[in-house]
């Protein structure tokens, strides 16, 4: 049984954090395990602040409230600077240095940066960055296997767009391979 992955995903409105929450939970349900995704959002939406905790247990999930996180993906400064201090001792921060430039180190938190609007830019993949960085996680980690990753990311993107499935695809191999 895999452990417990509990992730806060955060940035503004618009960068694709409850998205790629939303893939994440998938991923777990793909597994048949506990799963719970509580998004939270700021009034302007597109914009505003954005975040969603996520938990894949193979116990019950006792409350969606998440206070002590052992996955952060920072999709922004502010955000990381908002949850990186509630990330538990061997704990995993991803953050996209392309958006959050001052990655701080914090001792027994392994903190990863990588460039991954950049990159998507560089790839042609214009909006994917949130992706890239579930793939960092995904390597990191192992919250799942690859099959549920790859399921998880075939049930989320809208079958009436089958380009974005190559897409996102191809975003997920960006951040696995970064």
């Amino acid at each position: 049984m895999s452990q417990d992955l509990k992730c806060v995903v955060a940035g503004f409105g618009g960068q694709g954090s409850l998205f790629a929450g939303k893939v994440i939970a998938t991923a777990g349900l793909m597994e048949d395990r506990e799963v719970s995704w509580m998004p939270s959002y700021g009034p302007e939406m597109r914009g505003g602040t954005a975040n969603c905790s996520v938990t894949l247990s193979d116990e019950p999930i006792g409350s969606p409230l998440m206070l002590d996180p052992n996955a952060l993906i920072a999709l922004n400064q502010p955000s990381f600077d908002k949850f990186l201090d509630t990330v538990v001792e061997g704990g995993v921060v991803v953050a996209d240095t392309a958006m959050v430039p001052n990655v701080e180190e914090r001792p027994g938190i392994e903190v990863i940066g990588i460039p991954a609007t950049k990159m998507c830019e560089e790839a042609g993949l214009k909006g994917l960055g949130n992706i890239v960085l579930i793939g960092k996680l995904w390597a990191t980690t192992g919250f799942c296997t690859r099959e549920s990753l790859d399921a998880a990311i075939a049930s989320v993107v809208p079958a009436s767009k089958p380009e974005k499935l190559a897409q996102n695809r191809q975003a997920i191999e960006l951040g696995i391979n970064a």
